[in-house]
């Protein structure tokens, strides 16, 4: 059994320590990494053929070395052979841990590691190969790529023995590798080993040979672990990570990025005005530097989310030669009208001539086209030049398939095919991999072997009249390899980035050296072949043993081109702004991390300022959760070290204010039962701690401790604060007096708002009406007129605001420390002083007075029922361009007229013309239509019993429509959702029809040619409707057929009637055709009624179903047509060319389109591949 002990070299020194880490392995596994995982990287046992072994003798090192140390799959070149044998006497005798004498191989001490009766197992001998090294003489950073075998053999009798083979990598880490099992103790003593007439240790005694082949470790990582493997460090270059399935756009990015001319010109597209996450090359200039700069793996989430990519799009796999195509399109819109323009065709982009050209007469028809990759045929071919081959073979057309010459030659035998004009300096060839299989009717992976040169001469490709005056010779820079099957694969390259060098595997984040051989002989397919160039079978199967891995596409660069191509990129060729974003994003990092580690040092202060208070407009004396570069009525933010004292932060609060720290003093912001949040008293002793001074601060629930900050009015000639209350005596004890600290707020009328004013202190005893004064002097208010009056009110939570009567006193009034009381001026024809005893209310049910506040306490109930909604134009039923989105802060308690005359205000149309539609929490799309009824806008956000139900709607935004009626006038129509088949059945458009409900069929086609813009009948000729359910025809419907009686619940399908369809009015003319997959209860698709033509040959009829569907070439060839018949249960009935459809179809019988759903990987899964940015 193959395992590794893990040991400390300390241990290995005292033959009866233990290992500190052994691991124990399951009788029936074979191969096993230090982690217990089985992998064939590892070890390699080869088990011995019984007819060599009866002739075999351990003694015979030279014969025992070539039957225990085969050829290695990877070929590495062997640099030393060494055999050791260790004599062990006393068997039985020997401690639990044993090592044997040192020799070196290769040039490296090693020796073997014994325990006689088992590694942590029962009834085991355990053997192990391992290094020699003292613990403190191991070289750093070494390893060892050695291929060994373990014999344990009979001195006596060396005929008598038994083996194990494995192959390691040794290195510091990990130290030995062997075979935990290696064998039996039952079988060894007193036991006639297999076919021999003696047991295997005999006399207590034994021999152990170990024979230790060193190979050459060229790559740098033969057989390694890649525990804490740095690419960086060991190649020079990094990977990219993998979102989920995204290894396939890692390998082109990789291949873009390599190509130097491509990474250049891409630095030099214009972004530094547009240095947005959505444009996409900005995101690819960054990937590129990163690439070029970072140390470790760089992500692409910034490059895929500029593509407009979401979640489900990174873990779906997609064609890479489509990406190529599509990135290489927006990167050369990015380019349009710059200098730029002509670098990405000139590099990337040949020259291909179709033509048709006559044998006998001097006529020619041929065209000219850009390429940008070529797609080669794999099956059939052995080799890259035998697809070229065949990509230009000329087809003959002769006999009946004659070419038609035009008027003066007429028909003529002619030669067609296609001859590259020229070849571009980068080549990208795309390996067609992947093919349809008409038998099973299915994309398969073509494993085939096909060989691609190193080099290669693309001049006889080219047309007799193409520009030679330089080599057409191109040499290999990439191979991008596809590993698995259609389903489940996996996606990397080889890629060199130098002219001269070494070749790279780019594996995702890995990044390693890489052979020949691994590039070219281990990516053409095929089957594997054995060292000795046989093929390995298959185990327990007929046929070879296949790759998974093959190259699907390849990168050529011209070799004349190649110093321009694999030019030198420096820093100098990297945009200045982009250095310098990056250098930003760094310190900010870096700003962060440090911030991160001294975090637990530091505390946050959140302090309420008299600045901060009168810009707050809300409840309360701010909103603790907001932050001041958003809100200037937030509260400040400062960090102080936990361990300072209250009196440091207080000087650097003042510090902050520019005041004076002893007219500085902090109130305690505490958390009252009413869920308000107010000042509770002042911190008057400055000498305890930050920390100390939070945790003593009663029932917070803040990260920060919070404070109001109070700036004295008063100092003594000392320039001491003077303090209202909880003054200071002269011995230190601190003095509550009656005066109470109260907060005011102003409501203004005009201006619909409510403002801090600041704060007073005011005896308990004084009455309410005594405050008076003291806001006016504070509004800087001359006097009331005679018809004034100011009224108040105590903002006790935000939605309990009771008004103040006059002649209370504050005590009476239950107010206290950090009150808050609102005031408004008024106009009051009886008394100026009247403070208002409860006022007027107006009326919920008045929609205007919603709009509009009377009084400070309307105001409180319209902060708390207020809604910001933000109004988004609905995506298939209004224009966003006309009507762009927006947002409206609004009362919750609005009704739906006058919600509706609000949005109608702000875009201009009428309020009766508008529908609203909620909107999907999970989606962010369309919901449900709005019904128009008695209800608020909360009740339109937030649907009475909001539970699992309604969890799904968002409750602060709504989609609008803009109708081209009202909503009286279109509760008079029926609303039907209608498909329109305009080419075949190939094109789907879907169209909302409103019609009258008391309209017909033939008012519906006329409402549908208005809104889809189509010619009339009278033009283009009649239309028909019909339903559809379950994917078959359901019934057509007559021009004078009711609307209101269509079934909501069919699919309706509109189109022009052919005109051969025309002629007939005999339903049992016509069938239905369906689609389906392998079976009839598996269909999709639209169906049709078909024309039946009496005598007509099924070859006949399929041109006209060609025809009639809209599908051609490959598509209509890939299709099976059947009869099928009513009965679930019958069979279909599989049509020929000859067959005649009229006589084998029967009443009632459907004409069966048998072809797999391409729609269902759009409606599954992401759908065509798309970059939007």
């Amino acid at each position: 059994m193959v395992s590794s002990i893990q040991t400390n070299m300390d241990n290995l020194q005292d033959p009866g320590a233990s290992p500190n880490a052994m691991v124990v392995d399951a009788p029936e596994e074979h191969v096993v990494e230090p982690n217990g995982t089985e992998s064939e990287d590892v070890a390699i046992i080869n088990p011995p053929d019984q007819m060599e072994t009866d002739t075999l003798l351990a003694s015979d090192y030279e014969a025992m070395k070539a039957h225990v140390l085969q050829p290695l799959a990877e070929e590495p070149r062997i640099l030393d052979d060494q055999v050791h044998t260790w004599t062990i006497e006393n068997w039985r005798a020997c401690p639990k841990k044993e090592h044997g004498p040192i020799f070196y191989a290769g040039g490296y001490p090693w020796r073997i590691l014994l325990f006689p009766f088992g590694n942590n197992v029962l009834d085991q001998c355990s053997i192990y190969l391992e290094h020699g090294f003292e613990p403190n003489n191991i070289p750093e950073d070494w390893s060892c790529c050695v291929q060994f075998a373990l014999v344990l053999w009979n001195k006596n009798h060396p005929h008598i023995f038994f083996q194990h083979s494995a192959h390691h990598r040794f290195t510091k880490e990990e130290s030995d590798w062997g075979f935990t099992r290696f064998l039996e103790t039952r079988k060894m003593f007193n036991t006639v080993w297999e076919n021999f007439d003696r047991p295997l240790i005999e006399n207590d005694c034994a021999n152990i040979s170990a024979y230790v082949r060193v190979v050459e470790d060229e790559t740098g990582v033969l057989w390694h672990n890649f525990n804490n493997y740095d690419s960086k460090k060991e190649t020079g270059y990094v990977g990219l990570k993998n979102q989920g399935a995204t290894c396939y756009l890692n390998s082109l990015l990789q291949s873009l990025y390599f190509t130097n001319a491509f990474r250049k010109a891409i630095y030099q597209i214009p972004t530094q005005h547009d240095e947005s996450m959505t444009n996409s090359a900005y995101t690819l200039q960054r990937l590129f530097y990163q690439l070029q700069t970072s140390n470790t793996a760089v992500g692409t989430a910034e490059l895929t989310k500029s593509f407009g990519w979401e979640t489900r799009h990174i873990f779906e796999q997609q064609d890479v030669q489509e990406l190529s195509r599509k990135l290489m399109e927006r990167m050369e819109e990015k380019m349009k009208g710059t200098e730029l323009e002509k670098v990405l065709p000139e590099m990337f982009s040949g020259k291909i001539k179709t033509y048709i050209s006559c044998i006998n007469v001097p006529y020619e028809s041929s065209r000219i086209e850009d390429f940008w990759d070529v797609q080669l045929n794999v099956s059939g071919n052995e080799n890259l030049l035998d697809s070229f081959q065949d990509y230009i073979q000329v087809e003959k057309l002769d006999g009946d398939n004659q070419y038609f010459a035009g008027d003066e030659y007429k028909l003529q035998d002619a030669n067609k095919g296609v001859i590259f004009q020229s070849f571009p300096d980068v080549l990208h060839l795309q390996l067609k991999r992947f093919e349809y299989d008409i038998q099973r009717d299915a994309m398969m992976k073509i494993n085939d072997r096909y060989e691609f040169p190193e080099e290669f001469d693309a001049s006889p490709y080219l047309d007799k009249d193409a520009d030679r005056s330089e080599p057409w010779e191109y040499q290999l820079h990439g191979v991008l390899v596809h590993s698995g099957d259609l389903n489940a694969g996996h996606y990397y390259a080889f890629l060199k980035p130098n002219k001269e060098g070494w070749w790279y595997k780019y594996d995702d984040d890995k990044v390693t050296k890489a052979t020949k051989r691994e590039v070219l002989e281990e990516n053409f397919g095929g089957p594997y072949k054995l060292p000795n160039g046989q093929v390995r079978p298959l185990a327990g199967k007929k046929g070879p043993l296949m790759r998974p891995n093959s190259a699907y596409m390849l990168v050529y660069i011209r070799k004349s081109r190649l110093d321009k191509i694999l030019c030198p990129v420096t820093d100098a060729d990297t945009p200045p702004h982009l250095q310098k974003r990056f250098e930003e994003e760094y310190a900010a990092r870096e700003a962060r991390r440090k911030e991160r580690e001294e975090q637990h040092l530091y505390l946050g202060v959140k302090a309420i300022t008299e600045a901060t208070f009168q810009q707050h407009g809300a409840t309360d004396l701010t909103n603790f959760d907001a932050t001041p570069d958003q809100d200037p009525a937030a509260p400040r933010f400062y960090r102080v070290l936990r361990s300072a004292s209250m009196k440091d932060v207080v000087a650097q609060i003042a510090a902050d204010l520019e005041q004076d720290p002893k007219r500085i003093r902090l109130w305690i912001m505490v958390n009252r039962q009413n869920k308000t949040i107010r000042p509770d008293q002042p911190v008057m002793d400055l000498r305890p701690t930050a920390e100390d001074t939070y945790n003593r601060a009663a029932a917070h629930r803040d990260q920060a401790l919070r404070v109001w900050v109070e700036v004295a009015e008063e100092v003594n000639a000392e320039g001491n604060a003077v303090w209202p209350t909880y003054g200071g005596l002269a011995n230190g004890v601190v003095v509550k007096n009656d005066l109470i600290l109260l907060f005011l707020k102003w409501f203004d009328p005009e201006a619909q708002a409510l403002k801090g004013i600041g704060h007073v202190y005011v005896g308990k005893e004084r009455k309410v009406e005594e405050l008076i004064p003291i806001i006016m002097k504070k509004m800087n208010w001359e006097k009331l007129e005679s018809d004034e009056k100011i009224q108040m009110w105590e903002e006790i939570k935000p939605n309990m605001i009771e008004a103040l009567k006059g002649k209370q006193t504050l005590k009476a009034a239950e107010l206290q420390d950090g009150d808050i009381i609102c005031f408004q001026r008024m106009k009051d024809r009886k008394s100026k002083l009247s403070l208002g005893d409860k006022s007027e209310r107006h009326s919920a049910d008045d929609a205007k007075s919603l709009d509009r506040a009377e009084d400070a306490r309307e105001y409180y109930d319209f902060l708390l029922n207020k809604r910001t909604v933000a109004f988004r134009p609905h995506p298939q039923k209004c224009d966003a361009e006309a009507y762009p989105p927006f947002e409206m802060v609004l009362n919750g308690k609005i009704s739906y007229d006058r919600l509706s005359e609000k949005v109608g205000e702000k875009l201009g149309v009428e309020p009766t013309h508008l529908r609203f539609y909620t909107v999907n929490a999970s989606s962010n799309g369309p919901r449900t239509a709005v019904k128009r009824q008695n209800q608020t806008l909360h009740n339109i956000l937030v649907p009475a019993g909001y539970g699992q139900l309604n969890m799904n709607q968002r409750n602060d935004a709504l989609f609008f429509e803009v109708l081209d009626m009202s909503l009286a006038e279109l509760d008079t129509k029926k609303s039907i959702r209608l498909t329109l088949l305009s080419e075949g059945i190939t094109k789907e458009e879907q169209f909302d029809i409103l019609v009258p409900k008391n309209g017909q069929v033939s008012d519906l086609i006329e409402c549908l040619i208005k809104k889809a813009k189509l010619p009339t009948e009278g033009e283009a000729g009649p239309m028909r409707i019909y339903e559809i359910s379950n994917h078959k025809f359901f019934r057509e419907l007559t021009r004078e057929y009711a609307v209101i009686s269509i079934n909501d619940y069919a699919t309706v399908i509109a189109e022009r009637i052919p005109p051969e369809d025309a002629e007939i009015t005999d339903p049992s003319h016509f069938i239905s055709v369906f689609q389906y997959h392998v079976e009839p209860s598996r269909t999709h698709g639209i169906p049709f009624r078909f024309l039946l033509k009496e005598g007509e040959k099924f070859v006949d009829t399929k041109k006209r179903l060609e025809k009639r569907i809209g599908l051609k070439g490959k598509s209509f060839e890939k299709i099976k047509f059947a009869v099928v018949k009513r009965s679930h249960f019958s069979r279909p009935q599989y049509l020929t060319d000859d067959d005649i459809l009229w006589d084998l179809a029967e009443q009632d019988d459907c004409l069966g389109m048998d072809h797999p759903d391409r729609t269902r990987f759009l409606r599954n899964g992401a759908g065509d591949l798309f970059l939007k940015g």
